[in-house]
C-alpha cells in the first residue's frame, strides 16, 4: 500500500453541504482518479442555481487540507487556502461558480516543497505559490466545459506529478500525523506521538507540513470527527461522544465546536 493511503483510509474531511441552502446554491464533491485519490481527496464545485438577490456568505471549516479554487469564469484568477484554525467566511455575489481542488494533509507541501506554514491562516494567489498550476488552469480550464471534462483534465495534469512521488515526508512525522489521523484527533501530544522527534523537531515538521503545530491539527482532526459522526442531539447527551473525543465536558465541547465551525452542535445536528 502506498504510504499516502494511510491518510485516505482514515480520514475523510468534510465542509459545510447545501442542506442548509434548499436549492438556490449548491456543493459538489467529484472523486478524482484512482491514481490521484492517495493524494487530492476531491474536486468540488459551489455554485448558485440562479442569480441570488444578495450576496451569499460561505463558511469554511478548518480540515487540515490545502485548497485551491477559482470561479469558473476567471480561470486566470487562482487562489490557495491553508489550514485554519478556526471558520472562516467569505461574501460572495449573487452569482457565482467555483472550483476547487483539495489535498489532504501534507501533501501539497510534501509535493510542490512549499512550507504550509506561509499559507496558515490565509487565501493567496495561487500564481506566486505554485506558478505552473496557475499556468495550467488559465490555459485548459474555461466556462463553457462541462464538470466531466475538467476533472478529466485536471486529472490528466496531476496524475504525472504527484504519482510520481512516492516517498513519504520523514517517517517519524509521517508516524505522528497517522497516530493523530487514526485516533481521531484525540491524543497527549506529549505521550502519544512519541515517534523518535524531539518536541522541537516535531513543531518544525507540523508547520512545514501542515501549517501549525500538532496539538492544532489533533484539534481540528478531533472537531472532524465530530462532523463524521454526525451525531443526534439525543446521542450528544446520551452517548457523551464528547467524552470518548477527549473533551473535558460539555461546555468545553461547546465552546470548542462554535470556535471551529460557527454554530453549535445543535444548530448543525438538528438540520
Amino acid at each position: 500500500m502506498n504510504n499516502f493511503a494511510l491518510i485516505r483510509q482514515f480520514y475523510k474531511p468534510v465542509q459545510p453541504t447545501t442542506k442548509f441552502w434548499l436549492d438556490d446554491v449548491t456543493y459538489t464533491e467529484f472523486c478524482p482518479a484512482k491514481e490521484l485519490q492517495d493524494y487530492i481527496f476531491c474536486y468540488w464545485q459551489l455554485k448558485t442555481s440562479y442569480k441570488l438577490s444578495e450576496p451569499f456568505t460561505y463558511r469554511v471549516v478548518p480540515d487540515g487540507c490545502i485548497d485551491i479554487f477559482f470561479e469558473l469564469s476567471k480561470p486566470h484568477e487562482t487562489f490557495i487556502m491553508g489550514l485554519c484554525k478556526s471558520y472562516e467566511e467569505f461574501s460572495l455575489p449573487e452569482s457565482f461558480n467555483y472550483i476547487g481542488i483539495r489535498f489532504f494533509p501534507s501533501i501539497f507541501p510534501h509535493i510542490y516543497d512549499i512550507d504550509a506554514s506561509y499559507l496558515y491562516g490565509r487565501f493567496l494567489d495561487l500564481k506566486p505559490v505554485a506558478p505552473a498550476i496557475s499556468d495550467f488552469i488559465a490555459g485548459n480550464i474555461c466556462a463553457v466545459l462541462p464538470i466531466n471534462e475538467i476533472k478529466t483534465r485536471l486529472d490528466d495534469y496531476f496524475s504525472p506529478i504527484l504519482t510520481k512521488k512516492k516517498t513519504v515526508p520523514d517517517k517519524r512525522f509521517f508516524e505522528a500525523l497517522i497516530n493523530i489521523i487514526t485516533k481521531s484527533g484525540s491524543v497527549a501530544v506529549e505521550s502519544d506521538l512519541t515517534t523518535g522527534l524531539c518536541p522541537r523537531h516535531l513543531r518544525r515538521y507540523f508547520q512545514y507540513y501542515i501549517g501549525d503545530t500538532a496539538k492544532v491539527f489533533s484539534k481540528v482532526i478531533r472537531f472532524q470527527h465530530i462532523l463524521n459522526a454526525k451525531p443526534s442531539q439525543q446521542s450528544l447527551r446520551k452517548n457523551k461522544l464528547f467524552f470518548n473525543a477527549g473533551y473535558y465536558d460539555q461546555a468545553h465541547f461547546i465552546k470548542e465546536f462554535k470556535s471551529l465551525s460557527g454554530l453549535t452542535p445543535s444548530q448543525i445536528f438538528t438540520h
